[in-house]
């Protein structure tokens, strides 16, 4: 039998953990991808809306899910148990390929902000040192998460407040024209913010009381997230406006100055940095657990289901998963990243609407819905992202036949 690993977590560990996942990504990140594709404020705001929506449907599906498999692996065991071993194992392999590309993204953005002339090596230095953290145990992980995510929202307070509050700031119109196809391809990079919650679902095999704590945990985390991302969102908007907002790579620092607080720009950069770092260490600990699973059953080299003795984690998985983030970040653009992360994302989620699907009864109405979304936006984002994700996905297939003679049945 497989070595389990420690249930050391909360719900309030587990709050701050998605927390910690979905704060810095979509502030930091997505927002100005996503205000050029929307093309105005009004539609970056019901793109925002959107996602919000979207990602409702998926948090309560992953809450339901979590709380009757609480094992690690999230879809990968959903699907796994409630669509058979082929929709399980491509919800892991979407999940992972699209997951380590968030955690590239998150790792370069820490470069741009801390040392932009050398962007890529910083980022590989982020990547070692929180593997080796992970590394330790998830308990510290937590910990540390809880000061990221005080830092994080205490920065973006001073933003919204400083933004809103400037009286003599230019206030652009929210308003323009909305164009479907682009309020959704903005809301399926917006997408990539709310996607935190899935670390919750990954960690059912280290919280106490599953059952309880995951389906607390998930709406709690996510709404907060989305209070944040509003107020942010409407404020920069505010005093950058639409066109400004899209073309600055670092808009919050930007809505600062147009508010004439440049006091404030350098508390911006250090926020950036501490986000881009917590979504970090939480995404490569859901990588890693989710490769924990999908090794345990036969589908990845078994060396890589081994669990520390010391410390109860997955520590290879961890480790390899932490090369392989370190690689990706050397050679990778940011934007690209965001835009093949949310593809996979979305089709791992679809798979996880899917299995809530099969629990019937007030299950199938939200089910249904996260289904229809993760569809539209997966297919809305830019057209190099969704051929990109779609290949990765046809080698996965091609991986699945090679390695079912090795793979082992479902466990009861």
């Amino acid at each position: 039998m497989a070595e389990e690993l420690r249930r050391s977590l909360g719900v309030f560990d587990a709050v701050v953990i998605g927390l910690g996942s979905m704060i810095g990504a979509g502030i930091f990140v997505a927002l100005g991808p996503a205000a050029g594709a929307a093309g105005s404020g009004a539609g970056l705001l019901w793109a925002l809306g959107i996602a919000a929506v979207v990602a409702y449907a998926n948090a309560m599906a992953s809450a339901r899910l979590a709380a009757l498999y609480p094992a690690s692996g999230g879809t990968y065991v959903y699907g796994r148990e409630r669509l058979g071993s082929f929709w399980g194992y491509m919800a892991g392999w979407a999940f992972v390929v699209g997951k380590t590309a968030s955690c590239a993204a998150m790792a370069l953005t820490v470069g741009a902000y801390v040392w932009p002339a050398h962007a890529h090596a910083v980022a590989v230095a982020a990547v070692v040192a929180l593997t080796a953290v992970n590394y330790r145990g998830v308990q510290k992980s937590a910990l540390l998460t809880r000061v990221v995510v005080a830092v994080v929202l205490a920065v973006l307070a001073c933003v919204v407040v400083v933004s809103l509050g400037a009286g003599e700031a230019a206030r652009p119109t929210l308003g323009g024209e909305l164009v479907g196809g682009s309020v959704f391809q903005a809301a399926g990079l917006l997408f990539f913010a709310f996607a935190g919650y899935a670390r919750i679902a990954t960690l059912g095999e280290e919280v106490r009381d599953p059952a309880r704590t995951i389906p607390r945990a998930v709406p709690v985390a996510l709404g907060i997230a989305l209070a944040v991302y509003a107020a942010v969102t409407v404020s920069v908007l505010a005093v950058l406006g639409p066109d400004a907002l899209a073309a600055s790579p670092a808009p919050l620092a930007d809505a600062a100055r147009a508010a004439d607080a440049e006091w404030l720009v350098p508390l911006v950069t250090v926020g950036a940095a501490v986000a881009a770092l917590g979504s970090l260490l939480s995404l490569i600990l859901g990588v890693s657990r989710t490769t924990l699973a999908m090794a345990r059953d036969g589908y990845l080299p078994g060396a890589l289901a081994a669990v520390h003795p010391r410390f109860r984690v997955p520590h290879r998985a961890e480790l390899a998963v932490g090369a392989v983030v370190a690689v990706v970040a050397a050679t990778a653009d940011v934007r690209d990243a965001i835009g093949f992360s949310s593809f996979g994302v979305l089709v791992y989620y679809g798979i996880a609407n899917a299995s809530a699907w099969t629990l019937g009864g007030r299950s199938r109405p939200l089910a249904a819905l996260g289904i229809v979304g993760c569809a539209v936006l997966a297919f809305a984002l830019p057209l190099g992202s969704v051929l990109a994700g779609s290949g990765v996905l046809a080698a996965g297939v091609v991986a699945w036949a090679v390695s079912r003679g090795r793979a082992v049945p479902p466990r009861p």
